[in-house]
């Protein structure tokens, strides 16, 4: 009883905003999905074309790839950082988490700029290493698969040590505690007991940032190279270049697809803990 009354509360608070989105997103969704069809033709033909296509194949299995290494990339650095954030005093927690949250407030344009400068052939890393060895370093790390996963790396990371953190400091310290008198070592105690009890964080950031890496368009435009084209990359090839609007709508549907299929793993886990 207590849930359902709880349920309509919750459905009560959230309905103007949820109004208000739907009346924003609703309209030009619709209109994707009506051009992806070719109008009023209602022709499947776009969809045949694109997903039989070579590029199409290519840019899908590349946004799978970059999606996949960064999201474990960030999942791994991200839950170092909750970690240490988690053993910090409430005070010096949340001056670091401003830290953490500072590259988030930054533009990713920005953001690809700098990376530009510390990572190109002239950059500050190659520099540094040219001034160390005494000779002239130009190692390729811009304008690649290297470039484009720093770039979403560094986007995403403070996405996961937000749930990550949060689970972490749910955590009842007198586990912590009992596990070291039971004479549990640290490694033990943190795959026993750390590793365990934040899954729920690790799984809803995983997923929300593998969610969100799919439609990356930015960082793999400024960042990747040549092979490096994503989803989003070829919907603005297809809309700016070829012009060819039908195969673009048809593609981003695509898209869409794909993110709520990813995201209704954590949609319906949410559901359980609600």
């Amino acid at each position: 009883m207590n849930r359902t009354i709880n349920m309509r509360t919750r459905a009560l608070f959230m309905s103007p905003a949820a109004t208000i989105v739907v009346a924003i997103l609703l309209p030009p969704l619709l209109y994707v999905f009506f051009t992806s069809v070719h109008g009023e033709a209602l022709s499947l033909a776009s969809f045949g074309e694109v997903l039989t296509s070579a590029l199409f194949k290519q840019a899908l299995s590349t946004t799978l790839v970059v999606a996949g290494w960064s999201s474990l990339l960030s999942l791994v650095l991200g839950f170092v950082v909750a970690l240490h954030l988690a053993r910090q005093p409430a005070r010096r927690r949340a001056v670091l988490m401003m830290l953490v949250l500072l590259p988030f407030w930054t533009s990713v344009l920005v953001k690809c700029y700098a990376f530009a400068i510390i990572l190109g052939r002239e950059g500050i890393i190659n520099n540094m290493l040219s001034w160390i060895l005494g000779s002239k370093i130009q190692l390729p790390l811009i304008f690649n698969r290297v470039g484009l996963l720093v770039g979403m790396t560094n986007y995403l990371i403070p996405l996961v040590v937000l749930p990550v953190l949060a689970s972490l400091l749910a955590i009842d310290p007198a586990i912590y505690r009992a596990a070291s008198i039971m004479g549990a070592k640290p490694a033990r105690i943190f795959w026993t007991v750390t590793v365990p009890l934040s899954l729920p964080g690790v799984f809803a950031g995983l997923l929300s940032i593998f969610v969100m890496s799919l439609g990356a368009f930015v960082i793999p435009a400024l960042l990747g190279g040549p092979k490096d084209l994503m989803l989003s990359n070829l919907i603005d090839f297809y809309n700016g270049q070829v012009l060819d609007w039908s195969k673009a709508s048809a593609i981003s549907v695509v898209v869409l697809a794909m993110a709520f299929i990813f995201a209704a793993p954590l949609a319906l886990w949410r559901q359980r803990k609600a």
